[in-house]
């Protein structure tokens, strides 16, 4: 004791006595109140008591842990008790606390958590539900039976003839319990300082002075010799250890986690380690000293170690001390305890045992379908025994885990354009015969898009699926295989070194994860999230990737197309277009903006990015998407007759007049339209399937048509186009809706780009119809199946799964387009491509609009965003998202200007361009990146 105190400060010692008086408090009649309901002596609950706290608190693994009577073993050893007597059932609680002791040593404490929360929460609601009706004949002045069943038939009678002092004891004890922690106001505060079951005891005996009430009778304390061995057959006493070791054990576990649970949540405090290991064999030895001694079974109790928590404990000191309280008042109070009506108790334990019945416990099971499981377990402790129960328990968790695994849904919907079968629940080899029936009946020659919505598919159910896909399109179909996203089937690894199969390349479903477990002080910054994202793609996706990377490493990069958009962290270019390493060159900036080359005051890093992927990376596309909610468009609205402050942002912000003039003319032109009675035959910038939104939206969808023209101004560019060797395409993201929308020049209309649909067999019947036995499910819908719990995005480095089947003359500029989702057509030759954009020489005199403020450029909503350039909020990052590569999803904003970041094999970026440009092409000694 005298090592345990000087590890502590005073400031926890005044905690932990505190603590220790109140749950000393609420062991005393809780005590009582467990041994009067199994029928073993009075004194052998404070005996437990001690015991476990002195005990358990010192060689236990859960420091705030507060271990007594066991509420859990009530029921148990009340039947011991009726069967074997009670030096027997001590013997058995000995053998018991050494099997506990046994199974710390084999460290198979976390084995036993394992165990189906439904089977637990329901074995202890059960004891509830069997202490409650036992100790309500209690508060009606009778005595308990043997069995629930009992019970209840004798509290039909009962009820309309009670003991009144007894009744009226016990309900007053009930209400004073039920309304203690209600009580308002400050004196309600003040009263909540004494714990409510001493306050309801308390109360139940005040009320009971002068009444004719069965009282607390405690001989006084003696040793009574050792436990005598239990005289009955050697299975039935073995069944009795094994029950008490599993319900004491089970019980002591899960109140331990609870505890730290709550300790965790407490602030201020520093949460220790709990060793579940060491806390099984402290209550095997407190089990054992407790048999010893003539007590009851120990176990610890999570409202005891909650009321311990929550009362400010800091260390083990307030659960030894709580134990020495409960010694001392046993000797030294015997006489004011016996004051204490029976009644008082029996109504207390009757409210621990409702309790137990947690209904957070049954929405919690009826949230994961298990309830089932949870009800069989109730009925059958209540009705057959605690051992009995939670086996049966444990055959209804077997069966509906089988269950689970063989009810599959199939279903055949027939489509415009293809034929739709989805498979609901898990897929495995069980439901292989009813998949081939159902695939074998479907009509030949006819696109089939098969949608897996489960989580779980064994190898037997995946060759059935290829083998299937296979032949069907050997007779002429076409096939798709995936999940609910519609991504292609994950295939296991090819032993050819020319298959490349589609491969999971992120696991992003949410951001957080990669979060640090604690908030990061707030005076001081932290970078553990990024670093915590690091760490997830270095553990997750680098694997994956590594091969590919090193592949463009040693050939170079080798983008298919410039991609100029938003530094808003909401944009994720890599999700948005499906694409990887090596794909896209981006260039990403504040309000996706593209100074002219010509304008004195335009940035060259911009500048130098467009250039270097025109000239140097040779792509064949260009594109600029803007996106809806930009704070760059609402900021530049909100300059309108503002004075200028010449700030960073603001002069960067400048480079957006010429869309505001734009927009200007645009609304002037409608004007004039409407006030003659007429209306545009052609909108100058319009959304197809639904009107613009607002100014902003507008002004986005302006933007992204005059950084056309500005691109345009670029020599590279312009020279570029003339030879039909580069393509230019707009593109706006809605980020509510994840909808993209892909510019038609000729028209001004930003048209919606559809999901991928298959195409159509040429040779397809369209006489050809489905059987009816297809139209109708299989089996019927599992209650909360369908789409993946988890989601994974693929990909593979040639990138063949998000691309529609296409021939072999389709170029790279064709192929792009066909991945960002617009509808092209090969154009004629001699003529130039709808999707190209020829320079726009309309309206090149109008008025300036004024500078735009400070205020107004603070306004935008990714403005300060992790922007870091010099001399303009701009820059370039190639070769994909860099927020993909720190496994961060659409909250990380991404500017190719911030300072320390790189990589190996950097290219050469212009002097004074403050832009990062990655390049993995080799490199000669020069440093220079090779074409």
């Amino acid at each position: 004791m005298l090592q345990l105190w000087s590890q502590v400060d005073r400031a926890s010692a005044r905690r932990d006595l505190a603590a220790s008086i109140v749950i000393f408090l609420i062991a005393i009649p809780l005590s009582l109140g467990l041994a009067l309901a199994t029928g073993a002596p009075l004194q052998a609950g404070l005996i437990a008591a001690a015991v476990g706290g002195i005990v358990a608190g010192l060689l236990g693994g859960a420091p705030l842990q507060v271990s007594g009577a066991a509420t859990g073993l009530v029921v148990v050893t009340a039947d011991l008790v009726q069967r074997y007597g009670w030096s027997a059932t001590c013997a058995i609680t000995v053998a018991a606390g050494l099997a506990q002791m046994a199974l710390g040593a084999l460290r198979v404490a976390r084995a036993a958590l394992a165990v189906s929360p439904a089977i637990v929460h329901g074995m202890l609601a059960g004891i509830g539900v069997v202490i409650a009706i036992g100790q309500l004949r209690v508060m009606l002045g009778e005595n308990p039976g043997g069995s629930t069943v009992d019970n209840l038939t004798a509290l039909a009678s009962e009820l309309f003839r009670p003991h009144a002092a007894a009744m009226l004891v016990g309900a007053v004890t009930v209400a004073v319990l039920v309304s203690w922690p209600r009580l308002p106001g400050r004196g309600g505060r003040l009263a909540r300082l004494v714990p409510a079951p001493l306050a309801a005891v308390g109360a139940g005996t005040a009320l009971s002075a002068g009444l004719t009430v069965p009282r607390v009778d405690l001989p006084s304390l003696q040793f009574q010799g050792l436990p005598s061995p239990p005289d009955g057959p050697v299975l039935g006493v073995a069944a009795a250890v094994l029950t008490v070791t599993l319900v004491a054990s089970m019980e002591s576990l899960l109140s331990a986690v609870a505890v730290d649970r709550l300790q965790a949540t407490r602030p201020g405090t520093r949460a220790t380690q709990t060793r579940l290991d060491r806390e099984l064999a402290g209550q095997g030895a407190a089990n054992v000293a407790t048999g010893l001694l003539g007590g009851l079974p120990v176990a610890g109790g999570a409202m005891r170690g909650s009321a311990n928590v929550k009362a400010g404990a800091a260390s083990r000191g307030s659960t030894v001390l709580h134990g020495i309280w409960v010694l001392l008042c046993t000797g030294l109070l015997a006489t004011a305890l016996e004051f204490i009506p029976l009644a008082a108790l029996a109504a207390l334990v009757m409210m621990v045992g409702i309790q137990m019945v947690n209904f957070a416990h049954i929405k919690h099971v009826q949230r994961h379908r298990e309830f089932p499981v949870y009800a069989a377990t109730l009925g059958s402790v209540v009705l057959f025994g605690v051992l009995q129960g939670v086996a049966i328990g444990g055959v209804v968790a077997v069966i509906t885990a089988f269950r689970r695994l063989t009810r599959t849904q199939i279903t055949v919907t027939g489509e415009t354009d293809c034929l739709r079968v989805r498979v609901n629940g898990q897929l495995t080899f069980l439901a292989v015969p009813r998949l081939s029936r159902v695939l074998g009946q479907l009509p030949d020659r006819r696109s089939v898009v098969v949608e897996l919505h489960g989580s779980f598919m064994d190898h037997a159910a995946y060759d059935a699926l290829q083998s299937w896909a296979q032949g069907y399109r050997s007779a002429g179909g076409w096939v798709q295989l995936g999940g609910r996203t519609g991504r292609p089937l994950v295939e296991p690894a090819s032993a050819h070194a020319h298959a490349q199969p589609c491969r999971p390349w992120m696991p992003w479903r949410n951001h957080h994860c990669t979060r640090p477990l604690a908030p990061a002080r707030q005076d001081k910054p932290s970078s553990s999230q990024l670093i915590g994202g690091v760490s997830a793609f270095q553990r997750n996706t680098a694997p994956l990737v590594r091969e590919e990377l090193a592949r463009l490493a040693r050939e170079g990069q080798r983008p298919s197309q410039l991609f100029l958009t938003c530094a808003d962290s909401r944009l994720v270019t890599s999700m948005i277009t499906s694409s990887g390493p090596g794909d896209l060159f981006t260039v990403r900036n504040v309000g996706n903006l593209t100074p002219p080359s010509d304008d004195d005051s335009a940035c060259d890093s911009v500048a130098a990015a467009i250039e270097y992927a025109v000239d140097v990376l040779e792509v064949s596309s260009l594109t600029v998407c803007g996106h809806s909610g930009c704070g760059a468009m609402q900021a530049l609205l909100n300059s309108v007759g503002k004075p200028a402050d010449d700030t960073s942002l603001s002069r960067w912000l400048r480079h957006g007049w010429p869309s505001l003039e734009r927009l200007e003319r645009i609304k002037r032109r409608e004007a004039e339209q409407a006030s003659g009675g007429g209306a545009s035959p052609n909108p100058t910038v319009a959304l197809d399937g639904r009107p613009v939104a607002d100014d902003t939206e507008l002004l986005a969808l302006v933007n992204v048509q005059q950084q056309l023209e500005h691109l345009m101004a670029h020599a590279c560019v312009a020279r570029r186009v003339r030879e039909g060797t580069l393509a230019l395409h707009g593109m706006y993201f809605h980020v509510a809706e994840a909808q993209a929308y892909v510019l038609d020049p000729a028209s001004g209309v930003f048209s919606a780009v559809a999901p991928e649909r298959p195409a159509r067999p040429e040779h397809a019947d369209p006489s050809d119809q489905l059987p009816d036995a297809l139209l109708a499910p299989e089996a019927a819908l599992l209650p909360g199946s369908g789409p993946y719990a988890d989601e994974q995005r693929e990909w593979d480095g040639d990138h063949a799964c998000p691309r529609p089947p296409h021939t072999g003359g389709t170029d790279r500029a064709e192929a792009t387009a066909l991945r960002l989702g617009s509808r092209q057509e090969e154009p004629a030759s001699g003529r130039p491509h709808p999707h190209e954009l020829a320079p726009s020489t309309a309206d090149s005199g109008a008025a300036r609009v004024p500078e735009p403020a400070a205020s107004a450029a603070r306004s935008a909503g990714h403005a300060g965003q992790g922007v870091r350039a010099t001399g303009a909020a701009s820059g370039a990052a190639a070769d994909g998202e860099a927020g993909r590569d720190r496994g961060s999803g659409p909250h990380s904003t991404e500017t190719a200007g911030s300072v320390g970041s790189g990589h190996a094999g950097e290219g050469a970026a212009p002097r004074g361009a403050g832009t990062t440009h990655r390049d993995q092409r080799p490199h000669n000694q020069s440093g220079k990146a090779m074409p």
